[in-house]
């Protein structure tokens, strides 16, 4: 697909094709607004990849809608979409991860949106001076509700200068404000041995191979995503966090890790 890059000088440097995965299941209640999210995206080098697993629904109804609207587009954006039963929404992040050709690679659920029109392009022209393309790419998030109203910012922040070993402190950037560049995620892929926070466990490693190679986690200061405030991991969210202090242990090791967990605890008591 030929594509123009955005025309003021300072973004012809490291244009980057970004990969938007969005992992869907009978997510025809969810899916349109974040698929109107990418669609209004002023950014040319997009790759849309929608993971289905074989929805019952109307989600890829509205996925071939998208796609019959993307070939008429004013900026057209790479949507493709693979329907198939998986085994669970890592499985599915995985065959995403596979099947990525952008250089920057970002998970967006259903539900969850970009902050704005110009959010890809925000993010491209912060690392336009960059002298090569970073590991990581990182910002904020938002808490919305199912009609997008705003709930409240959310209560971790990302740090000035983010390591792997800040998500000592819970997991300071959510994964829909967490662009991991596509040849690590790809040597990276997530760990289906955890059901519900593989997602806490593969920032860390992105992170870290990152850092391995010398190579920066960059802070966009940009707000990048708009999260919908549920999902597996709050459904779920007991067995969440005993998968997460077993992560924790794992790349902290267990003294740290029941440390830290106690300080915690006594944070959330005294706060009450």
């Amino acid at each position: 697909m030929d594509t123009q890059p955005p025309s003021d000088s300072a973004s012809q440097k490291n244009t980057v094709k970004f990969t938007i995965a969005t992992v869907t299941y009978n997510a025809g209640a969810l899916i349109a607004k974040t698929i109107e999210s990418i669609e209004r995206q002023d950014y040319p080098h997009v790759e849309h990849l929608i993971i289905d697993g074989n929805s019952s629904d109307n989600t890829l109804e509205q996925v071939h809608h998208y796609q019959e609207r993307n070939s008429i587009a004013d900026v057209k954006h790479e949507v493709n979409c693979l329907s198939e039963p998986d085994e669970g929404i890592y499985d599915a992040m995985n065959k995403a991860i596979d099947l990525a050709t952008g250089d920057y690679i970002l998970f967006l659920n259903a539900g969850d949106t970009l902050i704005s029109d110009t959010t890809l392009s925000d993010i491209q022209r912060s690392i336009a001076d960059e002298e090569s393309l970073p590991a990581v790419l990182y910002g904020n998030t938002d808490i919305v509700d199912r009609d997008g109203n705003f709930i409240r910012h959310r209560r971790l922040q990302p740090p000035e200068i983010l390591t792997w070993r800040s998500f000592r402190y819970g997991m300071l950037v959510c994964h829909q404000a967490f662009l991991a560049r596509t040849d690590l995620a790809k040597a990276n892929i997530y760990n289906l041995k955890y059901r519900f926070s593989a997602d806490f466990d593969w920032c860390i490693r992105i992170m870290k191979e990152g850092q391995k190679r010398r190579e920066k986690l960059f802070n966009t200061r940009l707000v990048i995503a708009n999260f919908l405030n549920e999902g597996a991991t709050k459904v779920n969210h007991k067995a969440s966090l005993k998968e997460r202090f077993r992560i924790m242990q794992k790349h902290y090791g267990l003294v740290a890790t029941s440390a830290l967990h106690s300080w915690f605890a006594l944070r959330t008591f005294i706060k009450k």
